[in-house]
């Protein structure tokens, strides 16, 4: 008798197949960004609906010399999660880094992002991690402290008790005197919260879209893509804009050989992005290891820019 083979399926197999089989279908954000979903991403962040990106780059020109001094001239600097570096350059400058560790989940992304930061500052050692931030990772030897650089809002994707972990993790990752610049974005008005996560020129629809056909192309999957639309929802109670996927009629697929169906207007829920209050930012901050040494924000409260330092590890929560 033949042995059955059980496909491996990979972090990202796992994930999708765990997702769908929930009765609450949902696949991690951090599944978005393949190739094409990163070169969407930041097609949305050069969107007029989405402030996040121009308003947090106004507020690093803006406030350069002091993120210099509070964030530590100097130093080598760790960037969580770096997608194109578009913002690098200005935190570079700001800090005088000597050595820049960028880390993401797109190996190949990286790559592309990078070199042209390479070629235009020579004298600047680019040490490159493929991988994902939200699991453990040893960082090449670097002589300390270190300064972390999390731009982009991107812990709006965790729920609070994740956020918490990831940035305990960040702190454990840095270690002793560490410093992080971090971008938070701010509650807000929900109508231009909505807007910014489902743009008139539909790219945010595309890229949330792309999902599913990463699924068909790298999971063997038959989920008719047409069949789905976006929705982008704010959740006032939960402080946090959600989006979905969701079936415009019954369907039937397979991924990985495993069949699923979801009924008219069932929804995937593919991202989390939840906003703050400045008094909330530094409740988050505190109950992960860090205390706030500075925050600025915009003339209309849009986004906020923070500069947190490491607790002693004796005095962490």
């Amino acid at each position: 008798m033949s042995e059955v083979v059980t496909p491996v399926l990979g972090d990202f197999g796992e994930a999708v197949i765990t997702g769908l089989s929930q009765a609450r279908k949902t696949i991690p954000a951090r599944y978005l960004y393949d190739v094409r979903g990163s070169e969407l991403f930041e097609e949305i962040t050069r969107l007029p609906e989405y402030y996040p990106t121009r308003t947090e780059t106004a507020l690093l020109k803006g406030h350069a010399n002091d993120i210099g001094r509070l964030a530590g001239k100097g130093r080598p600097l760790i960037e969580f999660g770096a997608g194109s570096a578009t913002k690098t350059p200005l935190i570079l400058d700001a800090t005088s880094a000597p050595i820049y560790v960028p880390i993401d989940i797109s190996g190949e992304f990286l790559e592309e992002s990078i070199a042209a930061l390479a070629a235009s500052r020579p004298a600047l050692r680019i040490l490159p991690i493929a991988g994902d931030f939200t699991q453990p990772l040893t960082l090449p030897p670097l002589d300390g402290p270190l300064t972390g650089f999390f731009p982009g809002s991107t812990i709006g994707n965790f729920d609070h008790r994740a956020a918490i972990d990831l940035l305990r993790s960040f702190r454990a990752t840095l270690g002793s005197g560490a410093r992080l610049v971090i971008g938070i974005d701010m509650r807000k008005n929900s109508r231009l919260l909505e807007a910014a996560y489902d743009d008139a020129a539909g790219v945010t629809a595309a890229f949330n879209l792309n999902l599913l056909r990463r699924i068909n192309r790298e999971l063997d999957g038959t989920i008719p893509v047409e069949a789905f639309e976006h929705r982008a929802v704010w959740h006032d109670g939960l402080g946090r804009i959600e989006m979905h996927l969701a079936a415009t009629r019954a369907i039937g697929f397979s991924v990985a050989g495993r069949r699923f169906s979801m009924r008219d207007g069932e929804t995937i829920h593919t991202e989390n992005s939840y906003k703050y209050a400045p008094g909330e930012a530094r409740l988050l901050a505190r109950a992960s290891g860090w205390e706030p040494l500075a925050f600025w924000t915009d003339p209309d409260a849009l986004f906020g820019l923070h500069v947190w330092t490491a607790v002693a590890e004796e005095l962490q929560p």
